[in-house]
């Protein structure tokens, strides 16, 4: 049993520090930047204590989760003036799920090699439901070593946990993961638009080319969601535009052609015109038929 900190207890992270709770049996203390959200998680538990600020969490953790908003929230908590950063013990792994740049995983790296703590970029795949179920992909960055280590307690709430290379990699791969999501929910919502229009048996249409080349993770859980124009399935359009963005970023940095994840961000943009900021990412039909009014 170790001793665990968890920082950031939204839609992702609280379920995935019960995870770690309950499959790992480890001692945890959480920290939220809503203190009543962490009380919460202690009730709902039954077990771990809340702790004021990441600073207090962290002190004399083994290792120390993160899963936050973006860059900004990251610095904040981990050497902001109440941050991790400042109470992480020598020897210690900062495992940071949140998705967020390459910079600041790199950055962040360097800070903890200086502290003699380890830095690890681990973010994760498979939205919310992932997250409950404690099925999520996680993309890693970091030392092998330290990977390792880290290894038994990560797969507390995943299915899949592969070093991608050193410090950025797991942030450089979740940037691939979305941009293949934006193209392939964008391909979707045409289909089932144009399958509307024609006056086709949706349901016919999507149940027998799910078995052929067009099949995907979303075709088989959201066809008949977006069908019904229900978007509360999952990740939001505002956190999906973030990704894109830090995607985007990178592309112009690494001198990468990215015109489909650039034309889906826009539209994305639009859905958010709609006032679907917080519909999940499948929502991109209801712009297709939005266009029709």
């Amino acid at each position: 049993m170790a001793k665990v900190a968890w920082i950031g207890l939204g839609v992702m992270g609280y379920p995935m520090a019960g995870h770690i709770l309950q499959k790992g049996g480890h001692e945890l203390v959480v920290y939220n930047r809503t203190a009543a959200k962490s009380k919460e998680w202690v009730q709902k538990y039954g077990a771990g204590k809340a702790a004021a600020t990441p600073r207090e969490a962290a002190e004399g953790a083994d290792f120390v989760f993160c899963c936050v908003g973006n860059d900004d929230d990251l610095r904040s908590v981990t050497t902001g003036p109440d941050g991790a950063f400042h109470s992480v013990k020598p020897g210690a792994i900062f495992i940071d799920n949140t998705t967020a740049s390459a910079d600041v995983a790199r950055e962040l790296y360097a800070e903890a090699k200086a502290k003699g703590f380890d830095f690890l970029d681990a973010p994760v795949s498979g939205g919310q439901a992932g997250a409950e179920n404690g099925v999520l992909t996680v993309m890693i960055g970091g030392d092998k070593a330290v990977y390792d280590r880290a290894l038994p307690v990560i797969e507390c709430y995943a299915r899949q946990a592969t070093l991608m290379g050193e410090a950025g990699s797991g942030q450089l791969c979740k940037m691939v993961n979305q941009i293949c999501i934006a193209g392939v929910v964008q391909g979707l919502s045409e289909g089932i638009h144009f399958a509307q229009k024609a006056g086709l048996d949706i349901q016919a249409v999507m149940t027998t080319i799910d078995k052929g080349a067009a099949g995907s993770w979303q075709m088989e859980n959201r066809w008949e969601t977006m069908a019904n124009g229900k978007f509360d399935y999952g990740f939001a359009v505002d956190w999906m535009r973030k990704d894109l963005d830090i995607a985007l970023a990178e592309a112009r940095q690494n001198n990468a052609s990215l015109p489909v994840a650039a034309l889906v961000d826009q539209f994305y943009s639009e859905v958010q015109k709609m006032g679907g900021g917080r519909w999940d990412t499948s929502s991109l039909v209801a712009r297709l038929n939005n266009a029709d009014k």
